[in-house]
């Protein structure tokens, strides 16, 4: 049976896969909206991956979109005011957000509950001031503009990137949200699925009797957060070559609020909540442009809808589905009430 659910799960995989790397490209080739609304839920995915990361260890982080903003600044300065290529510039950003994580996370970590939540909820607000406050870094409210887009990466003489001026940047930049994407969830689900991961477990469940066996709970909140970082940093830097464009407002508290939002939808019980969730709300919201202003309504409806109706999250729509088929495998006689009853008729 187990073989059977694994073959089960590897052939929808597959066949999601297909669908996204394969089916939409073609389909949508001549739709650059449509192509532009999913690379940025890719991107958006990766980033609410670091939020989900940190609700694994416990903590409610709502600063998500300052280590975004710092990532898409530094990318975005590296590019413009260095020259590096795309590449390079998204490694920097990467060193850059990890570090201050690292520095910012040393003390706050410390925090727990609704003293950490409240805090990282000022730190957005404190990297968009910060990028108002040094215009000479990065031209203040004007933001940085004209951000190229990212070049050919070459092997000798074969090509292993095109550059994307050279091509359809939409579907480019498409196929590129899809790699990254993969990539950063095959990463949290590596992490989630390994010893790392269950000691960050732990830290969810009792951080005193954890550090009791011996585990390094400092140590490890940290990492926790260098990672959250890293799918910030590349998610920041991928989406201002996307747009072209960072200014202090391209990740505000709302944003920040959002990615929080993304997981509790999607689930909080599954690597894949905060790719389902931001997919489905980020959709949804796309949906509803023809609204005007009844857009927000509807939209803030829909997600007080999913909580009182879902307050697993999304993906808990599949547990019905998998009791049932317990029911119909399991044989009569090793259910525990089957087990109970013959108990019983013994006893009489």
């Amino acid at each position: 049976m187990n073989k059977q659910r694994s073959t089960g799960k590897f052939a929808a995989l597959l066949l999601i896969l297909a669908v996204y790397l394969v089916v939409i490209p073609l389909v949508f080739r001549g739709h650059p909206y449509f192509l532009g609304v999913l690379t940025q839920a890719s991107v958006l995915s990766v980033i609410s991956a670091g939020v989900w990361l940190m609700f694994y260890i416990g903590r409610i982080n709502i600063g998500q979109g300052a280590f975004a903003l710092i990532g898409g600044y530094t990318a975005a300065i590296l590019m413009k005011k260095i020259g590096l290529s795309f590449w390079l510039a998204s490694l920097g950003a990467v060193a850059v957000t990890v570090a201050a994580a690292v520095i910012v996370g040393l003390p706050l970590l410390r925090l727990k509950g609704v003293y950490f939540s409240m805090i990282t909820l000022c730190l957005t607000e404190t990297a968009r001031l910060a990028a108002q406050s040094f215009p000479s870094l990065t031209n203040g409210a004007k933001g940085i503009l004209n951000i190229p887009m990212p070049g050919a990466v070459k092997l000798g003489d074969l090509t292993l990137i095109p550059d994307f001026a050279s091509v359809d940047k939409h579907l480019a930049y498409y196929y590129l949200g899809a790699v990254l994407l993969l990539f950063c969830f095959a990463v949290l689900y590596r992490v989630v699925h390994s010893r790392l991961g269950w000691l960050l477990r732990s830290l969810q469940e009792n951080e005193e009797l954890a550090s009791s066996f011996g585990v390094d709970v400092p140590r490890l909140r940290v990492i926790a957060f260098g990672i959250c970082a890293v799918f910030a940093g590349l998610g920041g830097s991928f989406f201002v070559t996307l747009q072209q464009c960072v200014y202090p407002a391209t990740f505000t508290v709302q944003d920040s609020t959002y990615f929080l939002l993304y997981c509790f939808l999607g689930g909080l019980g599954s690597v894949w909540g905060a790719l389902a969730g931001t997919f489905v709300l980020f959709l949804s919201f796309e949906a509803l442009q023809g609204l005007n202003q009844y857009q927000p309504l509807i939209y803030s409806l829909i997600m007080i809808g999913m909580m009182l109706w879902l307050p697993n999250g999304l993906l808990s729509l599949r547990l019905p589905w998998f009791r049932k088929k317990l029911v119909c495998v399991v044989p009569v006689d090793e259910r525990p009430d089957a087990k109970e009853t013959s108990d019983q008729e013994v006893r009489s």
